[in-house]
């Protein structure tokens, strides 16, 4: 799977550790950034190259990386077709992939460490949209909000 990963400063070492750990999982990885965590720069910048990766059909799944995960979640969100989540466990990384179809899975590296992080990473990858009827229903009722919103 081709996968893009993208960090403010502070997910650099995170970020920094989850290629080379991707990469062992035999996915592609196409690295964003930041390449100079002590330059200032702000998280929405990864946000969007994370997005216009997924969204061109350059990569299938992205990962982004922040201080909380919060703010690039939100940021990352604004996207059409971009269904986003902060996931610091196992259970929430594969089931936002199985229930709700989740194309990229956010984590804050001040909040869990490499392990936990490499667990989630693992569990998203490894997730598959269920296709149960009534996750289908959920996210088109979820594509609806967004259509009506985007007009």
């Amino acid at each position: 799977m081709k996968i893009t990963i993208g960090a403010d400063h502070a997910g650099y070492e995170m970020k920094r550790e989850l290629v080379g750990f991707i990469e062992g999982l035999g996915h592609s990885v196409h690295d964003v950034g930041t390449f100079e965590p002590e330059k200032p720069d702000d998280y929405p910048d990864y946000a969007i190259l994370v997005a216009e990766d997924i969204r061109s059909g350059q990569a299938e799944r992205g990962v982004l990386v922040c201080g909380s995960g919060v703010g690039v979640s939100v940021a990352a969100n604004i996207f059409r077709g971009i269904r986003a989540g902060l996931c610091h466990d196992h259970y929430s990384a594969h089931q936002g992939v199985e229930h709700d179809d989740m194309n990229v899975l956010v984590l804050g590296s001040r909040i869990i460490g490499p392990m936990l992080a490499q667990d989630a990473v693992e569990a998203f990858l490894n997730a598959s949209f269920s296709g149960e009827q009534r996750h289908v229903r959920r996210l088109n009722k979820v594509k609806g909000i967004e259509k009506n919103e985007f007009r």
